[in-house]
């Protein structure tokens, strides 16, 4: 099925019978992916006394509680909730859902004892284009990423003036895949998610960062359509499943 979008002065056509999905399934295993340095996600069926909610046990129906956090176990979008004071619910502000997106390919650079993303990599990669959205796929990019165990990892990071750079660029939405756009264990500091969001100036309550994506080696580096879908939860971060489309008409 072809639809046709319309971004500014062009129409664009996407085939909705593609998606590309680029999210990480959430599984009651120790194999799910992890962060932040707490247990694997449960789901549980309810017991009440002697009864157990699972059709396997002679219920009628399975009705599972699910035990999770959106940062640690799996693809989830961010808003600027996540680092002020003041409560910012990612599902009151982002209400926009598709944008204009660009996949790129980045080999964090070696700084120290860090593997790093920089400006300077950022600009080779994007160079004049202006995009709503910028995935960033890092490699090597194997299959391990769906089930790796990333505390006291020290995994690769945007640095800074990546990020400075990227909000000056206008980017409003970013996904990458990796537990977080800040080093691991920075004394609180969140440099990159700070610089994003624009902490110290005019706070950017509508931007969005999707941590703990994956993108298929298949996926080319290019323009797409991103749909970016949310669950609707009342939080600073919430659970999501972003969608790329190829655009058939470039």
């Amino acid at each position: 099925m072809i639809a046709t979008i319309q971004y500014r002065s062009k129409k664009l056509q996407i085939d909705l019978s593609k998606p590309i999905d680029i999210s990480m399934p959430l599984q009651a295993s120790k194999k799910n992916v992890n962060a932040w340095y707490i247990g694997p996600p449960r789901i549980e069926p309810v017991v009440e006394g002697d009864w157990i909610a699972s059709v396997k046990e002679g219920a009628s129906i399975n009705f599972n509680n699910i035990y999770f956090n959106p940062h640690a176990h799996g693809t989830h979008t961010e808003c600027v909730g996540h680092i002020t004071e003041r409560p910012y619910s990612v599902n009151k502000k982002l209400k926009q859902f598709f944008f204009l997106a660009e996949v790129i390919t980045v080999a964090p650079e070696k700084l120290k004892d860090d593997f790093v993303i920089s400006k300077k990599q950022l600009q080779f990669a994007i160079g004049n284009k202006k995009r709503e959205a910028i995935v960033i796929r890092t490699i090597p990019n194997t299959k391990e990423k769906l089930y790796a165990q990333y505390s006291h990892t020290n995994p690769p990071y945007l640095l800074e003036d990546a990020a400075i750079y990227l909000r000056e660029k206008g980017v409003q939405h970013l996904l990458v895949d990796l537990p977080s756009i800040d080093k691991e264990k920075d004394d609180g500091m969140l440099l990159a998610h700070r610089a994003f969001w624009n902490i110290e100036g005019s706070l950017r309550k509508h931007a969005t960062i999707t941590e703990f994506i994956f993108v298929p080696n298949s996926v080319v580096d290019d323009i797409y359509i991103l749909n970016l879908q949310i669950a609707s939860f009342e939080n600073d971060a919430t659970p999501s499943k972003p969608i790329l489309y190829k655009i058939e008409n470039t």
